[in-house]
């Protein structure tokens, strides 16, 4: 009998203000509602979306930053998520005693459930951020195992993997993606490639939640998208400069039943480990696949 993880997963394509947390977080709890009223009990956010992305001085960010999960905007997105019978996985500047992390908040129905914080920090992140010092987590929650990645992650194969190897179902990513060098106006986004290719290769649903808008001269893509584990887009890519909600009906427990290409191939089966180490290190947990 197929094992069954139905859900409907919403990705939330905002237009933060900078500095302007309080009503940031307000926009986000209205389109959370938005969401959970359609049905969604796993939303995605976008990076820092509660304060914004260009900070001009590490003060700036400092000043912004709040505690995870004991400060205020955890505390609102915990009530929605108790409220809503839904995960959220959002993005926020994060304060740790001195250190400040570009992190993501996950909060369910039945509290807390963890902390992502960013590893591969881009441009000028590396002024204000600390580089994430968690890993790549796989948590386990009602609706299915799942892990979180930032933006720039993305970029890195072995996010998808090690978060595959743990048993990820699913990849939930806040961004706030910029464009890329040489990037052709009728060929889909460079970010929308990566988590496409990343899916595919892991047998993994993506779902990713972009912001929008120019903030401080720097312009945002857009183009949210939810990605199945064969590769190919469920939802999206949404609008490249509008506020939308994108949304896809799926079975997570797809992503490792049917992760098979043919009758010789499954990917993960068929890493040549003799030939390359798994980059892997210690303490992660073999046999999910």
């Amino acid at each position: 009998m197929q094992a069954q993880s139905p859900i409907k997963i919403a990705c939330i394509q905002l237009e933060p203000q900078i500095g302007q947390k309080e009503a940031n977080v307000t926009r986000s709890l209205e389109r959370i509602t938005e969401a959970a009223g359609r049905g969604a009990r796993l939303i995605v956010l976008p990076e820092l979306c509660n304060s914004g992305y260009v900070f001009e001085s590490r003060q700036e960010a400092f000043a912004l930053a709040e505690a995870v999960p004991d400060g205020p905007t955890c505390e609102a997105w915990l009530e929605a998520a108790r409220r809503h019978d839904a995960v959220i996985v959002a993005g926020i500047c994060e304060r740790a005693g001195d250190a400040l992390y570009n992190s993501a908040a996950i909060v369910g129905p039945d509290g807390f459930i963890g902390t992502y914080r960013k590893v591969h920090l881009w441009g000028a992140e590396n002024l204000f951020f600390e580089p994430g010092d968690l890993g790549v987590p796989v948590w386990k929650t009602r609706f299915g195992r799942m892990a979180v990645a930032i933006c720039y992650d993305g970029w890195f194969p072995e996010t998808y993997r090690l978060a595959a190897l743990q048993g990820a179902d699913i990849l939930c990513v806040p961004t706030n993606w910029v464009p890329m060098p040489g990037q052709p106006d009728n060929m889909l986004v460079m970010a929308n490639v990566l988590a496409m290719g990343g899916a595919h290769s892991n047998s993994m649903y993506v779902a990713a939640a972009d912001r929008v808008g120019v903030e401080r001269g720097q312009p945002f893509l857009g183009s949210s998208l939810i990605v199945s584990h064969t590769g190919f887009p469920l939802a999206g890519p949404a609008s490249k400069t509008a506020e939308e909600i994108i949304y896809a009906e799926l079975n997570l427990s797809d992503a490792r039943s049917r992760r098979v290409l043919n009758s010789f191939n499954q990917p993960l089966r068929d890493r040549r480990t003799d030939v390359y180490d798994e980059m892997l290190g210690s303490g992660v947990k073999r046999g999910w696949y």
